[in-house]
């Protein structure tokens, strides 16, 4: 799919590189162009923290009932709606939303990422410390992606095809098996947590990767662009 392209809050060029991008953009523009007026974006950012305060509790209480996985998915959704559509909404109504908004955006979505990756950290199906090592080196890529905007003007959303919706829909999507698999006379040649565990362990090594390489690409280029700055060594004391 060819990257699109939108203006980004802080004036430079966001790249929609996610998969589902092209697909998702026409469904939130429907669903905000039905928002009764007196709900604002800013209601709906709530809404997406509620969703995912919902979903890190749900995870949690899977430990007591793997039903709970229901209640995990639904709230995915809800996240899924309050995340996507706050910015949507105001693009739609064409308002500009107040200068905290950009702000609010990134600690609304550092938070959702804690407490989804704190709730599935303390489920039966994934390790803690794995949890935790995932939510801290995908904190790591945002600000990084953050820097980007900043510092360059230019940048993408992703570090590859798989953004914050595709997350969601594989969650769903391992929730429907996992609870559906529970249910089975026989058990899974292979334990859910196992296959659980594992796939995370390969996103983690992937994302780690991913960050990697673009903070190595990102120094190049200042240092291509400011070499007397960064290249202190070959300064004269």
């Amino acid at each position: 799919m060819t990257a699109n392209a939108e203006s980004g809050r802080g004036g430079g060029q966001r790249e929609l590189t996610f998969l589902l991008a092209r697909w998702e953009k026409p469904v939130l523009v429907w669903l905000a162009q039905r928002v009764p007026r007196r709900i604002r974006s800013n209601h709906l950012t709530g809404l997406g923290v509620i969703g995912a305060t919902g979903t890190g509790i749900a995870y949690a209480l899977t430990n007591y009932s793997h039903a709970w996985l229901w209640m995990a998915s639904a709230m995915l959704v809800v996240n899924w709606l309050g995340d996507s559509l706050d910015g949507t909404l105001a693009r739609v109504r064409e308002t500009q939303r107040p200068k905290y908004g950009y702000y609010l955006d990134h600690v609304v979505d550092a938070y959702s990422t804690m407490i989804i990756g704190l709730g599935l950290g303390l489920s039966p199906y994934v390790y803690l410390g794995l949890a935790l090592a995932v939510v801290v080196v995908y904190l790591a890529m945002s600000i990084n992606v953050y820097l980007e905007s900043t510092v360059f003007g230019v940048f993408k959303i992703s570090y590859g095809r798989i953004g914050p919706t595709e997350v969601r829909l594989i969650l769903v999507f391992l929730n429907t098996v996992a609870i559906v698999t529970t249910g089975w006379p026989s058990p899974l040649p292979v334990p859910i947590d196992v296959v659980a565990n594992w796939t995370l362990g390969v996103i983690l090594a992937g994302m780690v990767a991913l960050f990697v390489g673009r903070f190595a690409r990102n120094l190049y280029r200042l240092n291509k662009l400011e070499p007397q700055r960064y290249r202190w060594w070959e300064q004269k004391s």
